[in-house]
């Protein structure tokens, strides 16, 4: 699935799922820009770094404006810490979606008459809790969950010209892992849960970005792609003592 001198941007591309899409569109011939606050702290070869806040407006208007083309944006940047809803204030939360639902409109509203002329894609990185309850990261679940809406929509009013669609990814092992499920004794018991036995690698969710952006999939547009390693099984599976195997 080349994309052999397609221009690429990756938004927070520097580290994490981002630096795994990113490898992964360099990897296939294009032309990537990463744009984050700080730059990789490893740069990547032949891509370009640029620093851009994607929460400030006019920012990223600039930034967009300032490209001679764009064939794909890949809105990857977003996150949160864990954090219970009574544990910080509703601005605190508010920041949390704006960083993964509302800047995410603002860069393809701003790459939007790019990706018209180029008959682009856009390609979000959503999330498993979007479709589930979030504990502890409330206010991002609820992003991602509008996010995904937010690409469907997008899928209907850009058609024909531009595609529109989303990864839901589920657990992906990066250096931040550990945060969120403990050491590798916890990474390993989280990866015990998951059907396919492991946590996803970076490299993962970018072959399946890849494919998103690629004339393979030029007929799909609206879509989420579950990128889960089989999703999660029920928890009654565990705690009924009825149909076990021996």
């Amino acid at each position: 699935m080349g994309l052999d001198g397609k221009v690429v941007v990756v938004t927070g591309g520097t580290r994490g799922v981002g630096a795994g899409v990113t490898r992964a569109f360099a990897e296939a011939g294009a032309q990537v820009v990463i744009c984050a606050r700080r730059p990789p702290e490893v740069p990547f070869p032949g891509v370009k770094f640029r620093p851009l806040d994607l929460r400030d407006p006019a920012a990223v208007r600039d930034f967009f404006a300032a490209l001679p083309r764009l064939d794909v944006l890949v809105n990857n940047a977003g996150g949160t810490p864990y954090r219970r809803l009574t544990d910080a204030d509703a601005e605190r939360h508010a920041r949390v979606i704006e960083l993964n639902l509302v800047a995410p409109l603002m860069a393809s509203l701003a790459a939007y008459e790019h990706l018209e002329r180029s008959r682009g894609s856009v390609v979000m990185i959503g999330s498993v809790s979007g479709g589930r309850p979030s504990p502890g990261s409330a206010a991002y679940g609820a992003a991602k969950a509008g996010l995904e809406n937010l690409a469907r929509s997008m899928a209907v009013e850009w058609a024909p010209r531009v595609r529109v669609n989303t990864l839901v990814v589920g657990m992906v092992r990066t250096e931040l892992s550990h945060l969120h499920y403990g050491g590798e004794e916890g990474i390993a018991g989280v990866s015990r849960t998951v059907p396919l036995g492991r946590l996803a690698e970076p490299s993962d969710i970018g072959a399946a970005a890849v494919f998103l952006a690629s004339d393979a999939a030029a007929y799909i547009s609206g879509a989420s792609l579950h990128v889960h390693g089989g999703g999660e099984p029920p928890a009654f599976l565990d705690a009924a003592t009825a149909n076990k195997e021996a």
